[in-house]
């Protein structure tokens, strides 16, 4: 009897042990099987500045694409810049990014252009003491005019573009006239940025984690008009999930401090840094194309500067923030929010506000 035991003890062992190497050897055979995925390449323009300084490891390291995305990046900046940019190329090289394919350094925008499936516009004309706005605005409807035509004629057909560079939404505007191939749907501009400084303000005010703050909008230009609105806005508490006016119980900060304070965060902070918001700018570029890319989690919306078709009464032909969900890649308009009376006078300026710099961008255009 206790021989049968040992006997049938031996088997099972044999069995585990064969099952043991089986799976090994399937996972083996699985891990073989895995095939990296094609590298995307990302064209980031202003990329020896600030703002690309930020990026530029952000995308390297799978923050914009995800972990297992490899990445090209093509970096152009202008001529005085050629030497900090050769530096910017010479610290990604050293970072040992495994993600990172290449690195393109150039001043040459077709060469920067070529083969890019998404394109972060950075760089772009700062307004100096004494400049006249028509005089910024001529000088960024040349520069994006001319980028534009080099994206439509040397970019990826299905190339995303993130125009970054204030006069951020007008400048969008101009490169989608000027590169009539690239489907409209894929030319946007940054007010993640303004979003995520929303979401940052009611999490403080609230003292809850950020991430248990959704649904803010910015309505409207990246600029002192836009409209943070919190109406539709939910916010996770320990007695579960409240809106944000509910939860904040204060009409009159949400209606005006909250307002102004996101509408003048980019002052407020060269204020006190004396520099720019580089780091916040280029941590929201990442989440705008992240989710663009790779979806919105269900439930939830973000802001992105899109082409106005009309929704919300907004005139179609400008570039406007609007509330929208992303899914395999596509963004779409959340339709159907309702508009208070506050919310509608807000947005409506706004509007004007974008309507004017068009026209003005125009006039240039034409003195061109």
């Amino acid at each position: 009897m206790e021989q049968e035991y040992i006997i049938l003890l031996q088997k099972i062992l044999v069995v585990l042990f064969s099952v043991t190497l089986f799976w090994k050897i399937i996972k083996h055979i699985c891990g073989l099987l895995v095939i990296e995925k094609e590298p995307v390449t990302v064209l980031v323009t202003g990329a020896a500045g600030q703002i690309g300084y930020a990026l530029l490891p952000m995308i390297a390291r799978g923050v914009m694409l995800g972990p297992d995305q490899p990445v090209i990046i093509h970096m152009l900046d202008i001529e005085p810049a050629a030497e900090a940019l050769n530096g910017v190329k010479m610290e990604l090289i050293d970072a040992a990014f495994p993600l990172l394919k290449d690195v393109v350094a150039t001043t040459d925008v077709v060469e920067a252009c070529q083969g890019v499936n998404i394109a972060v516009m950075v760089g772009g004309f700062p307004r100096k003491e004494g400049m006249k706005r028509k005089d910024v605005m001529s000088k960024n409807v040349s520069i994006y005019k001319a980028q534009a035509s080099a994206l439509e004629q040397h970019a990826a057909p299905d190339c995303k573009v993130l125009v970054v560079a204030n006069p951020a939404n007008t400048n969008a505007l101009i490169l989608k006239e000027f590169a009539p191939s690239i489907p409209e749907k894929n030319i946007t501009c940054l007010t993640r940025l303004d979003h995520n400084r929303a979401l940052g303000q009611i999490s403080e005010k609230l003292n809850v984690h950020v991430s248990d703050v959704w649904n803010v909008i910015i309505w409207g230009n990246h600029s002192s008009t836009q409209y943070p609105d919190i109406n539709h806005a939910t916010v996770k508490t320990t007695n579960g999930e409240k809106s944000v006016r509910d939860a904040i119980a204060n009409d009159n900060w949400l209606n005006t401090e909250f307002i102004t304070t996101v509408q003048q965060r980019g002052a407020t902070i060269i204020k006190a840094r004396k520099l720019s918001s580089a780091l916040s700018a280029a941590s929201a570029a990442c989440d705008h194309i992240r989710d663009w890319v790779l979806g919105t989690p269900k439930g939830t919306w973000v802001s992105m500067g899109v082409y106005s078709d009309g929704s919300y009464g907004i005139q179609p032909g400008i570039m406007y923030s609007f509330p929208v969900t992303c899914e395999k890649g596509q963004w779409s308009i959340v339709n159907g929010l309702k508009i208070d009376e506050l919310s509608r006078e807000k947005m409506d300026a706004t509007a004007k506000e974008l309507m004017d710099e068009k026209t003005l961008a125009y006039s240039c255009l034409i003195d061109d």
